[in-house]
């Protein structure tokens, strides 16, 4: 582990062949996490993003040494960690019901870590301080974590979590217990916590707007299995397949069956788009925002005929089509005034994907 004193470069983390099996009394067999090849950049915050039983807290734990793999291995830089107890690793680990003990101060809270690691009294109480100072805690280091908020109970196991300088931060869906302002709050602090230490960091949640707001990359899980890594960005604009396609976006992304056709996409005699992919049937997928009000759109439709919904600065737009639901975002000015509405989509933003294995069509 680093220097006490000194600041974390960071720790590039790599999973090779990472594999867990649960099995239960009756030897039932379930496959957590399905031979997972990772390689998690020095000084980065991750996210590991999917739904409830995709694996990603499975991981974490494998990842702080508290499950033992089934198979494959861990390495922190150079070094295989994979049978190297959770205390020698390195790792500063935050819980999502934050683990603080009720009846020490916030001070001791923080300084517990360091009882064990033969550094004088004075210097720890000084590492302590500046964890506080460092998450916007110094002015609650004598009260209990029963007079604390929420947030301020995050910050407090934050704080602990840094104070022995570890090479990796894996924080266990941390901000699930807060409310929304709180949330929106604590993310912010994170990142900048994170930018300010420069430690590695894993995040697991199942929130896509904390994982996209957060991240400096993101790792897209279903079943076990690594279903894209990228940037944020990356993965909204160029998902891999339909399921990372589906699982971003808010309002979720418009799903349909189309036809291509001499290099034009066609839903039901009407062209969406141009393309470059075989003639055939496949999958589609528009984003909400890449409609747009024009001309001669694709679809046409009296103001009586969609439902509208001013939000703000953009306004949602819902019809149906090809017997299902569309949601259009558009910019609120563009349909001032208009009896009549044409829509259109944004060339380019059409995303195809094969009907049989789901994978996106470049």
């Amino acid at each position: 582990m680093n220097d006490i004193n000194e600041k974390n470069a960071g720790l590039s983390i790599k999973l090779e062949n990472l594999t867990k099996i649960f099995t239960d009394k009756r030897g039932n067999e379930t496959l957590a996490v399905d031979a997972l090849n990772v390689v998690i950049p020095p000084g980065q915050l991750v996210s590991l993003l999917g739904p409830s039983g995709c694996g990603k807290s499975t991981t974490l734990y494998m990842i702080a040494g508290l499950l033992r793999p089934s198979d494959g291995k861990i390495y922190f830089g150079d070094n295989d960690v994979t049978r190297v107890s959770p205390d020698k690793r390195g790792i500063g680990l935050v819980f999502q019901n934050y683990a603080l003990y009720p009846h020490m101060t916030v001070r001791q809270n923080i300084l517990f870590p360091l009882e064990n690691m033969n550094i004088q009294r004075e210097e720890a109480l000084k590492l302590a301080l500046e964890m506080a100072e460092l998450v916007g805690i110094s002015d609650q280091l004598d009260k209990k974590p029963a007079e604390l908020s929420g947030g301020q109970q995050q910050r407090v196991a934050i704080a602990r979590a840094l104070v022995k300088k570890p090479d990796v931060l894996l924080l266990d869906e941390p901000l699930s217990n807060l409310d929304a302002r709180l949330r929106l709050q604590m993310r912010e602090e994170i990142k900048r916590i994170q930018r300010e230490t420069g430690i590695t960091t894993i995040f697991v949640t199942h929130d896509q707007e904390e994982a996209m707001s957060i991240s400096d990359l993101m790792i897209v899980l279903d079943f076990g299995k690594e279903q894209q890594m990228d940037s944020p960005q990356q993965i909204y604009y160029n998902p891999k397949n339909m399921f990372v396609a589906k699982f971003l976006g808010s309002p979720p992304i418009n799903t349909s069956t189309a036809e291509v056709i001499n290099k034009e996409i066609k839903i039901n005699g009407l062209v969406l788009d141009k393309t470059n992919a075989k003639d055939g049937k496949y999958n589609i997928g528009i984003r909400p925002e890449d409609f747009r009000i024009v001309q001669n759109g694709v679809f046409n439709f009296k103001h009586d005929e969609v439902e509208i919904e001013v939000i703000g600065r953009d306004t949602m737009i819902r019809f149906n089509f090809g017997g299902s639901q569309v949601r259009a975002i558009v910019d609120s000015d563009s349909i001032l005034d208009k009896d009549e509405l044409s829509i259109g989509v944004k060339k380019g933003k059409v995303l195809l994907f094969d009907i049989e294995t789901g994978r996106v069509v470049v």
